[in-house]
């Protein structure tokens, strides 16, 4: 296998996202491979020391040698640091990183009188509020193992997952009790606990009411911090295991990649039971010992107004949240200058969405990231400096990754060219809870196999166009879906769009494009013109739906293609 080379090892002194407007390769950033080949690297930032390590039996990986060792060290880390500073604000509660600690702490003391011991699940059925943090928090110096559930679950979904995994308690919401399972159910499950009013939980507010645990769980960096349900798209959901040592390392990789400090202030605007949430906001502001503020849920007008009273400089949402912000009359009313990382994921950030809020908010850089539960997030970031000159590209291997694009024989493909994405590093986890059949199928030799498609090349960006199962075979031609949305993303009508297949009896499938704009005058004929200019003639959709609604999502902010195919289907039968 052919070396994805990821320069982490230069340091510079001091952080910097480059100089050039362009996006041109800067000489500290680019770099000779052993074949003479320029790849782009993280050789630009000032990153920790790392050091390869054995992890999860014979897996090799990279980690940051100086580290916490556990999820409650590095709350105790943050406390060391800022203990005086905000840590958690939610609408007009305020919490310092000593408050926070301590009240987690109690909370983990009321959790042991239940009989809560180390090693035992605890799921989180919560949405972005106060005691969401609270219980994971309180949960890690435990030694509990947390399973986030998200609050969009159904009680057969739930039921499921709780069995699952085993679940001794559940701290829900009030609102959502009607949706946990009976109690015949899931036997296993023996405490229930509701953040306000119910009839058959314990209120959440007599967990608090002990004194703080005096000493934490003896917990190891292998041990397993959080159970994450996959979306199981393709069977029943399964259960990812993030180790502690998984956690802390992609926690680290934000930090120094968007050089957060105790002064950075991150929005939290997607739910935070989703690994986005968790890591990208609650743990990568506890590795820094900066302050997380939590909005209940996104709403555009909220958002701003919330983003400019506490000064945030730090979010990750998905572009068509940037774009329903840039859509309020009032936008240009609100004082962003402390907004400087401006993180999105999960489709292409339209160039018109880039130019406006370059003018708008100058201080603002745009950091596309990719990764999934299975790598604890982020596997790829995108160096501000060429987000808008690689449009097309996810980013660069986050510093101790490795990423190689592999064929259907498990061999890697030249450089450039479209095989299945494997990721290898410290942020993939060991693999599927009670899931041993699942954990082989996905894992080889500590690489993690994503099941999208992509390529790596020369230079190192990272290109994903398509799930496997959503590839579009149009006559014998493959066309990948991230590829023609990327092009749609450039002209300036189209605010996202989303890749289907369209049934055909002739060629088995054709291309058709969902198209949300701002201009519902939109000429359909003159914007398929312009795909012909740039993309092959049989990639350009060859029929488009037009609306100036935004595109279904999932919790976790995927556009659901199923209901398009779906909707469009309705709509042929028609």
């Amino acid at each position: 296998m052919q070396s994805v080379k990821n320069d982490w090892t230069e340091h510079i002194p001091g952080y910097h996202f480059g100089e050039s407007a362009d996006g041109a390769a800067h000489a500290q950033n680019a770099k000779k491979d052993d074949k003479g080949k320029t790849t782009m690297g993280w050789s630009n930032i000032s990153l920790p020391a790392m050091q390869c390590e054995t992890r999860f039996g014979d897996r090799v990986v990279p980690m940051f040698s100086q580290r916490p060792r556990n999820l409650w060290e590095m709350v105790e880390t943050a406390v060391g640091r800022n203990p005086d500073g905000e840590a958690l604000i939610f609408g007009d509660e305020r919490l310092n990183w000593r408050e926070l600690a301590q009240r987690s702490s109690a909370i983990a003391t009321g959790l042991r009188q239940l009989g809560l011991e180390r090693g035992d699940r605890i799921a989180i059925l919560l949405g972005n509020r106060t005691e969401f943090v609270l219980t994971l928090f309180a949960a890690a110096k435990l030694g509990l193992v947390s399973v986030l559930l998200s609050t969009r679950l159904q009680k057969p979904e739930i039921a499921y997952m709780l069995t699952d995994c085993g679940a001794r308690a559940i701290v829900h919401e009030a609102t959502l009790e009607d949706r946990l399972p009976e109690a015949r159910d899931v036997p296993e499950l023996l405490y229930r606990v509701s953040v306000g009013a119910s009839d058959g939980s314990l209120p959440f507010a007599e967990l608090a009411e002990h004194p703080p645990l005096a000493t934490a769980a003896d917990v190891g960096e292998e041990d397993t911090a959080l159970i994450m349900y996959t979306s199981g798209t393709t069977g029943r959901p399964k259960g990812a295991m993030l180790a502690h040592c998984n956690v802390i390392h992609s926690s680290m990789v934000y930090q120094a990649c968007m050089a957060l400090t105790p002064a950075d202030r991150s929005i939290a605007a997607v739910p935070l039971a989703h690994v986005t949430g968790t890591i990208a906001n609650i743990m990568a502001m506890a590795c820094c010992a900066g302050t997380l503020i939590v909005v209940p849920e996104f709403k555009a007008a909220d958002y701003l107004r919330i983003a400019a009273r506490e000064r945030a400089t730090q979010t990750i949402m998905v572009p068509a949240m940037y774009n329903l912000c840039l859509l309020q009359a009032d936008f240009d009313s609100y004082d962003l200058s402390a907004w400087r990382i401006g993180g999105y994921g999960g489709a292409p950030m339209p160039i018109t969405t880039i130019e406006k809020l370059a003018r708008k908010i100058p201080g603002l850089k745009l950091i596309n990231d990719y990764g999934a539960t299975e790598t604890t997030s982020p596997s790829t970031i995108m160096p501000p400096e060429f987000t808008a000159t690689h449009i097309d590209s996810v980013g660069l291997p986050c510093p101790g990754a490795t990423i190689v694009a592999m064929d259907e024989q498990g061999r890697e493909v030249p450089r450039g060219e479209v095989g299945e994405l494997w990721i290898h590093g410290g942020s993939i986890i060991r693999g599927y809870w009670n899931n041993a059949k699942a954990t082989a199928e996905s894992f080889t030799g500590g690489f993690w196999h994503s099941g999208d498609l992509g390529s790596v090349d020369e230079s190192n960006f990272v290109r994903v166009f398509d799930r496997k199962k959503d590839m579009i075979n149009r006559g014998g031609h493959k066309i990948y879906s991230a590829e023609v949305e990327s092009v749609l993303a450039g002209h300036e009508d189209v605010v996202e769009s989303a890749i289907i297949a369209k049934p055909c009896p002739v060629l088995g499938e054709r291309v058709h494009a969902v198209i949300v704009t701002r201009n519902p005058q939109l000429d359909v004929d003159a914007l398929r013109a312009w795909c012909a200019t740039q993309v092959s003639d049989y990639k350009v959709p060859e029929s488009i739906t037009v609306s100036t609604e935004p595109l279904p999502r999932n919790a976790n902010g995927k556009v659901l293609k199923k209901k398009l195919r779906e909707d469009l289907l309705a709509s042929l039968s028609v």
